[in-house]
């Protein structure tokens, strides 16, 4: 009953429905700025919308292929040869291209797999487009699984990384659980949603900013007394506002995520769910599909959500006022905004990638691992370890703040 109580406190303020609601629409409207603004091109000019979606997923159709050695040799032979009659290549100076039908028929519906097969062939570090592909000497085979590893190699083996033989190891045995031939197919929806799963963090501040009074609003409104000379006061109602305070957070911020994956998912569709996650970056490490990369990054985030949520209460219950417990809380979720990785390694940059806003992203290229001993863990890891011990420190000590303040 006590729970119940507390959480209808929450819920039924004015100052809630305000906030949620707020939150609630800028959600809608970041994860569907990428439906508004999506447009793709055909002979025509520019398709927008609905259309331009559907006129994607028909091209998407072709190449709904698994990417095999044979297919990729077959494919580069191919676009090698449009280079050989003039018509079809334009230059500007620097490098040619291909143009007119040439570009249009056999390009355009197949432009991202080119770009995803060109990229295995580039140097780590190097970008240079479907202009390495007219090159590309064919004579031994395509060998594009055999380029995927060197490549691999080279990016675990750069000097600036520094990585340990431990790393390296992990790594490459992850590397090696990856399936091949990878599978490739239409994926919009999952990448709108893997490319921004920080935008939840505005989710992730309503949630603070209505759950920051539990605590400091009854020091505020005077109650404190009342309920600290109460028979349950300093127990069973305080485990009941941190309960309630649990539940509220968790089911408003399921309330978030059900708009912010919904709205793509919608639009785009769910296509791909059961899609590699190396067709958006042939050197991920994971061996995951992007239902499965979503799944894990979104529990990390719930891990982040509760840990914040006792840190939220823990100032709560230390601070007189919500305001300042938001003064301390904004600075802590958000600076992380403005700071920005180096690279994969060291104090600075390990630790940037642990707090709240860098938790929320899922960095699935960028090799970063932790290491203690002999052990090596990924960021994903890392991550759900620190939030889980975290929340295991922050709710108690909120509740004893809470049960050892002294009234005025």
């Amino acid at each position: 009953m006590l729970i119940k109580y507390e959480f209808l406190k929450i819920l039924r303020k004015k100052s809630t429905m305000i906030v949620m609601a707020v939150s609630l629409l800028l959600t809608a409207f970041l994860f569907g700025l990428p439906i508004l603004q999506f447009q793709t091109y055909n002979q025509d000019g520019v398709i927008k919308g609905s259309e331009g979606i559907a006129y994607e997923k028909e091209q998407y159709q072709n190449v709904s292929v698994p990417i095999t050695d044979e297919y990729v040799e077959k494919t580069i032979t191919e676009y090698q040869k449009l280079f050989e009659n003039s018509d079809n290549v334009g230059y500007d100076g620097n490098e040619k291209f291909l143009i007119g039908d040439a570009y249009w028929n056999f390009v355009a519906p197949r432009e991202d797999l080119l770009n995803t097969i060109a990229s295995v062939y580039d140097s780590y570090g190097e970008n240079s487009g479907l202009n390495k592909l007219p090159e590309l000497d064919l004579t031994d085979g395509a060998r594009f699984y055999q380029a995927r590893n060197e490549k691999i190699e080279s990016l675990l083996n750069t000097p600036s990384r520094n990585l340990s033989a431990e790393q390296k190891a992990y790594w490459r045995n992850m590397n090696g659980k990856v399936e091949m031939p990878l599978q490739y197919g239409y994926h919009e929806g999952w990448t709108v949603i893997m490319t921004s799963f920080e935008l939840l963090m505005f989710a992730l501040l309503a949630v603070c900013i209505v759950i920051a009074p539990v605590f400091s609003g009854e020091y505020q409104a005077g109650t404190d007394a009342v309920i600290l000379s109460g028979k349950y006061g300093k127990t069973k109602l305080v485990t009941a506002k941190i309960i309630a305070s649990l539940l509220f957070g968790v089911l408003a911020f399921t309330l978030h995520v059900v708009v912010a994956f919904g709205l793509p998912l919608a639009a785009f569709g769910a296509d791909g769910w059961n899609l590699p996650l190396q067709i958006a970056g042939t050197t991920i490490p994971y061996p995951f599909t992007f239902l499965q990369a979503a799944l894990i990054n979104l529990s990390v985030i719930y891990l982040v959500l509760i840990a914040v949520i006792g840190l939220t209460l823990l100032l709560s219950a230390k601070l007189k006022t919500p305001y300042l417990v938001l003064t301390v809380l904004v600075p802590v979720l958000f600076l992380p905004l403005f700071l920005s990785p180096n690279g994969t390694t060291g104090v600075y940059n390990l630790t940037l990638f642990l707090l709240p806003y860098r938790a929320t992203m899922p960095e699935i290229g960028k090799y970063i691992s932790y290491q203690i001993g002999g052990t090596v863990f990924d960021a994903w890891s890392v991550r759900a370890i620190l939030y889980a011990v975290l929340t295991a420190v922050m709710l108690p000590l909120a509740g004893l703040g809470f049960k050892k303040h002294q009234v005025a």
